[in-house]
Formats: structure tokens, sequence, C-alpha cells
């Protein structure tokens, strides 16, 4: 889907949702946070933005290509933090170029594939906290909760 496609029925992107009601920060860890989320696959993708959005998330902008990310960064709008499956489709895309676009604005990173081992992520991010898939709501809850606090 195209970065710039909208619902219909409510004239909003689907990939970029505000929830409607505010959040208590004891049970919303992530109240007023706008997230990034770069994945090929859309369960995944919308299986993040919904555990955001239920932490209390302000935003959430799921894109599923290269092409859509670097899109939305050229935007300027502001993130907390970004969220990107390393590997794109079946050719194997590397989103590492987002990243970089992504580490130029000082945007946290964290990164999420279901590939095990190093790969040049490890030398270009050593500090970028990688999630394997599949994983708990409450570890990728976690590890984007460090992530924030690291900023």
């Amino acid at each position: 889907m195209p970065a710039s496609a909208i619902d219909g029925a409510s004239g909003a992107d689907p990939r970029h949702h505000m929830p409607d009601t505010p959040h208590d920060e004891s049970f919303a860890p992530f109240a007023g946070k706008n997230f990034f989320v770069l994945d090929d696959e859309f369960l995944i993708g919308s299986d993040i933005q919904h555990m955001l959005e239920s932490a209390g998330a302000r935003s959430v902008v799921y894109v599923s290509t290269i092409e859509e990310a670097h899109a939305a960064i050229e935007t300027g709008a502001s993130f907390d933090l970004a969220i990107l499956d390393l590997l794109l489709g079946r050719e194997s895309h590397s989103s590492l170029a987002v990243a970089e676009a992504l580490a130029k604005r000082k945007i946290p990173l964290v990164f999420i594939t279901g590939m095990s081992g190093e790969g040049s992520h490890t030398e270009l991010f050593p500090n970028v906290p990688v999630l394997l898939k599949p994983y708990h709501e409450a570890e990728f809850i976690a590890v984007v909760r460090r992530a924030l606090r690291r900023r």
C-alpha cells in the first residue's frame, strides 16, 4: 500500500493512527510517544502498531517498503523511536539505508529480524538492540522501553 493511501471511511491513513483517548502513564509506558515502524509483513507490522497503541503511543507511522520509509522520513515528522525489520522481502533488501537516515536525525532504533547471527548491522549500529522474531509482547515492550530511555 503506498504511503499516500487513505482509509475512505475516515479519511485517515490506516498506518498512522492516533488513539482517541489519553492513557494513564502507569498503564501506558509509551504515552505521548511517536513511533516509526518499517516491516514488509503486514500482520507483523499491524501487530507492532497494536502493541504500541495499546501501550499508549500517540502515533504510529507504519510503512512496508524502503521507498515508503524514505518518503515518510522526508516529511520531517518527529519520531521518538523507529522499529525496523532488518530484511525486507524475499530478495533480502536491507533496511540499513533507512536506519542511517533515521540515525542522522538522532532517532533511536530497534531492529527486529527473523534471522539469528551477526550481520552488517552489528558493525554499523553496534548499540542498537535486536529483537528476534518471534517475540512475546512483554519482551517487545521491555526492549522498546529501554531504547526510549537511552535517548
